[in-house]
């Protein structure tokens, strides 16, 4: 770690390598000159008429040129001894910078497909790094998890940097049956918790196939605005919107989306997403 001398020992070599090129470069030398006092270069070019010329002229001249030049070193004796009198001028950045904040992506096996590196939480961080914002996204997916399990594993991710809660869970829970009551319950107090740590949320929407009745997948579909609409909470409409059950932006099982279908997850879920990124 450099020390107060050494502080001071560069700042005097760069005052005197700036002092050492000004004296030596005798055109911004004249540029300076013709800056401080624009009077001289008139009597320099009545002086230069000719040695026929009025003695006066030149002897205007001379006293031009001596003035301007104390003018100068005068004005450069001021920078030197202001850079000297700051410790912090040529030494300390001009500004700190935003500290970076965290996008906690708590999902299931819809954030992990088709595989870590080409999942949409990925393709959100290309997103967060071509637009230069200082957020990263981190994908906690797991393969699997149901809305209690999030839940369970939630605390440890809402650290002090972490700013934003993409909340991706319910596929599996509406896969197998789980009470709308519970769904609810476990989904709310998702919400609650990231909020009591400043975090905000980002729910997804999703859907569930009449497995269990055409009754439990309505009141499933309705678990999602109802919450978002209660708890005033940024509602992504249905995450695999455009998605779901297309062949080319799905693998074989066509429930799990491949490298184009993460893109397109994307793409919806940063309709919502980059906005409160910019705030």
């Amino acid at each position: 770690m450099p020390t107060k001398k050494d502080n001071e020992d560069e700042r005097f070599v760069r005052i005197n390598a700036l002092m050492e090129e000004y004296r030596v470069n005798h055109e911004n030398l004249e540029h300076y000159i013709r800056n401080i006092h624009p009077g001289m270069r008139e009597g320099r070019d009545r002086a230069r008429q000719g040695a026929d010329g009025p003695r006066k002229h030149m002897n205007s001249a001379r006293r031009s040129r001596t003035m301007a030049r104390r003018k100068f070193r005068s004005a450069l004796l001021l920078l030197v001894t202001a850079a000297c009198g700051s410790r912090d001028t040529l030494t300390s950045p001009s500004a700190t910078p935003t500290p970076i904040r965290r996008v906690v992506v708590l999902g299931d096996s819809l954030a992990v497909s088709p595989s870590i590196e080409d999942s949409f939480p990925s393709q959100l961080q290309a997103r967060v790094e071509a637009q230069r914002l200082r957020w990263t996204v981190v994908n906690a997916g797991v393969n699997g998890d149901t809305t209690v399990d999030g839940l369970r594993r939630l605390d440890p991710l809402l650290t002090s940097d972490a700013g934003v809660l993409v909340v991706e869970l319910g596929a599996n829970d509406g896969l197998k049956g789980v009470a709308v009551s519970t769904i609810e319950q476990n989904l709310l107090a998702i919400v609650q918790r990231a909020r009591e740590r400043n975090v905000r949320p980002l729910l997804c929407g999703m859907e569930t196939p009449p497995t269990y009745g055409l009754d439990y997948s309505v009141a499933f579909h309705f678990i999602f605005p109802t919450l978002a609409q209660q708890q005033s909470v940024p509602l992504v409409p249905f995450l695999l919107a455009g998605v779901a059950l297309a062949p080319d932006l799905n693998g074989s099982d066509l429930v799990h989306p491949n490298a184009a279908g993460a893109r397109r997850i994307a793409e919806t879920v940063w309709t919502y997403l980059g906005p409160m990124l910019q705030n």
